[in-house]
Formats: C-alpha cells, sequence, structure tokens
C-alpha cells in the first residue's frame, strides 16, 4: 500500500516503472559471473572519488605557494584529514584496476560482440578519463616528485608529429611546467573529467540495461540454457557483500600505507633519482626507456609514442575487428590479449625493481 508520498512521487517520477524494472532484471549465473561484480566496484570507487574529494577541495589551495602547504595541513590539522586523502588516493587507484580488469574481462570473454560495440567503446572511454584523472590528481600536492614525474609525463605527446608540441603546450599552459600548469590540472581533475566520467558511466550502464547482460561465447554457441538469478534482491544483496570486503581492503590499505607528501616543489631544482609515474603507467614508461635512440629512421621515442597511439585506436575499434569472435581470428586475438597482460605485468615488475 503507497503512501501520500509516495503516490505523489510516484506520480511525477514514475518510481514504480523503474522498481517493476528491477524486480523483473535477471542476471545470468555461470563460471564467468564474478567479473559482473567488477562494473558495481567502478561506481563504488567513484562515489568514493566523489564524496572524499568534497571534502578535500574545502582546504586545497591550487595556488604555487598554497598548494604543497595546504595538503600538509590537511595530512596534520583538519580532524581525520590525512585518513580522507589517504582513501581519495587508493581509491584511485582502485577504480584504474577495476576498470582494466572490467575491459580485460570483457575481452577475454567477447562480450563485446553484436550487439555490444558501443557499450565496449564507451567503457574504453571511460578508461582514458579514469587515467587522465589520476594523471591530472598527482601533479596536485605539488612536491618535487609530482612535479618531475608531471614534466616527464606532459613531455611524451611532444613526440607526435605535427600536433605533439601543440599538445604539450596545452597540458601545461606554457612551455614548461608552472603555477598555470597547476592551477589547469586542478580544474581538469575536480570539474572537467568528472563531468565526462559522470557522462560515460550514464551511457555506459543505459547500454548494458538495454542489450543486457552477454552470455559467455561457449554458452551461445552451445546454444544451452543459462541460469538466472533476479537482480533485486538476490544479485544486488552478493554485490553488497563484494562492496563491503572491497571497504574493508581500501581503509585497510589507507590506513596503514597512506599516501607521503615531499617538501614543496621548486621549479629550479633538478629532477630528483628514481622519478616514476603511477603503477598504472609503469609499463609504458619501462618501455620508454628500454628502446633505443633510433628506430630505422624516427626517433625511438616518437615511434613508441605513435605504436601507443595506433594500439589505442585498435583497442577502441576491437569489437570491429574481432566481428567473428568463434573463429581462428577471434581466436588470435584472445591470445594477443594474454600476451599484452603478462608483458604488461613483466614491464611492471621490471620497471619497480
Amino acid at each position: 500500500m503507497k503512501t501520500g508520498i509516495q503516490s505523489w512521487l510516484d506520480e511525477r517520477f514514475g518510481l514504480s516503472i523503474i522498481t517493476k524494472f528491477l524486480k523483473e532484471k535477471t542476471v545470468p549465473q555461470h563460471k564467468h559471473s564474478i567479473w559482473y561484480y567488477t562494473g558495481s566496484a567502478i561506481l563504488l570507487f567513484f562515489t568514493i572519488q566523489i564524496i572524499t574529494g568534497f571534502m578535500l577541495v574545502f582546504y586545497y589551495k591550487p595556488t604555487l605557494e598554497g598548494a604543497n602547504e595546504s595538503v600538509a595541513r590537511i595530512m596534520t590539522e583538519v580532524p581525520l584529514g590525512w585518513i580522507i586523502r589517504s582513501v581519495h588516493s587508493w581509491s584511485a587507484s582502485f577504480m584504474i584496476a577495476f576498470v582494466l580488469i572490467h575491459l580485460l574481462s570483457t575481452w577475454l570473454a567477447k562480450s563485446y560482440r553484436k550487439p555490444r560495440e558501443l557499450t565496449w567503446m564507451s567503457g574504453v572511454f571511460l578508461l582514458v578519463f579514469s587515467l587522465l584523472s589520476g594523471f591530472t590528481g598527482y601533479l596536485l600536492p605539488w612536491d618535487d616528485l609530482s612535479l618531475s614525474a608531471t614534466k616527464v609525463g606532459t613531455d611524451i605527446p611532444r613526440s607526435i608529429p605535427l600536433a605533439g608540441v601543440w599538445v604539450t603546450k596545452f597540458l601545461r599552459g606554457g612551455e614548461d611546467v608552472t603555477g598555470d600548469t597547476l592551477t589547469r590540472f586542478f580544474g581538469f581533475h575536480v570539474s572537467i573529467i568528472p563531468v565526462f566520467i559522470f557522462i560515460l558511466l550514464g551511457v555506459h550502464i543505459y547500454l548494458i540495461q538495454k542489450q543486457g547482460m552477454s552470455l559467455p561465447l561457449s554458452a551461445e554457441l552451445k546454444k544451452e540454457k543459462v541460469k538466472e538469478i533476479p537482480f533485486w534482491p538476490n544479485f544486488v544483496y552478493r554485490e553488497m557483500i563484494v562492496w563491503l570486503l572491497l571497504l574493508g581492503i581500501l581503509f585497510s590499505l589507507a590506513i596503514f600505507f597512506p599516501p607521503s607528501l615531499d617538501k614543496a616543489a621548486d621549479l629550479m631544482a633538478p629532477a630528483p633519482e628514481g622519478i616514476r609515474p603511477e603503477w598504472y603507467f609503469l609499463f609504458l614508461f619501462q618501455t620508454l626507456k628500454i628502446l633505443p635512440a633510433k628506430i630505422l629512421f624516427l626517433p625511438g621515442d616518437t615511434l613508441a609514442v605513435l605504436l601507443i597511439l595506433v594500439a589505442g585506436i585498435v583497442f577502441f575499434f576491437l569489437p570491429l575487428i574481432d566481428n567473428k569472435p568463434a573463429e581462428r581470428k577471434g581466436k588470435i586475438i584472445t591470445i594477443t590479449a594474454l600476451v599484452l597482460i603478462v608483458y604488461a605485468v613483466a614491464m611492471t615488475v621490471w620497471s619497480l625493481l
């Protein structure tokens, strides 16, 4: 029996339609069902990012004089400021990790096959903007390490023919990394990038609801009858268990391994030793390091950046390329995914060592 308020809201928002949809929606159950939970984990960590980001922005000052000092104040003077900053930092890494896992599991399961091509493409864009969010946030503490890493990171696009120099200047707000870069990165990090992530998540979720969750390729080929469970409340309760486990891991890491803060960056000081980007860029960083200065007629870094761009384009259009996933071409693409995973892990470990 609806109350007066429920009836009033339902008449204006159509809440009963949403409730009916959630009760009728089902989720396939099979040996690959575990990967379904990675999608909701992304939403969980993005929500944590937004909440903790709101808290931090009240005290952060995006200026040369105030950036490092304001972060130090958050960590030492603001009540629970250190744990809020630590949760924000760790949840960013968790979100990027789960976007990667979600995409790789989709690739290996061939879940991007027709008619879910646009679902995959929106997911690739989500990965790009998640990485950009992590990259722009890395500079905001404005210490020596973040300054030097940003100089290296923003200099990489310079190798791209024609547009490279413009991209580097656009990111930096000038020729070099300065206070203008800090202000620009702050704007990207707290407003522009989150807006795009919100839009992409909305499109991605809509496409999933429209097309439904995909079945494993083997089950589809054999036309097997797959067991299904109700989305509400069965699947949601299982998701909540996963969220609690992830929150426990997140807060444990945030408490025992909070991010450090070095002294304020000096624009005139030499780069410190051991500069490394965040973990999700390490395999690219190590790849650039091992390439020779010149390959054939091209500089090594230029060739590397061009190969990364081509790989990104192929990755985006993968559903159109892998249009016959059950045949030989599809199997080769699956093997390629496994090789790339092994390569990325090996390069990351090499860089850390």
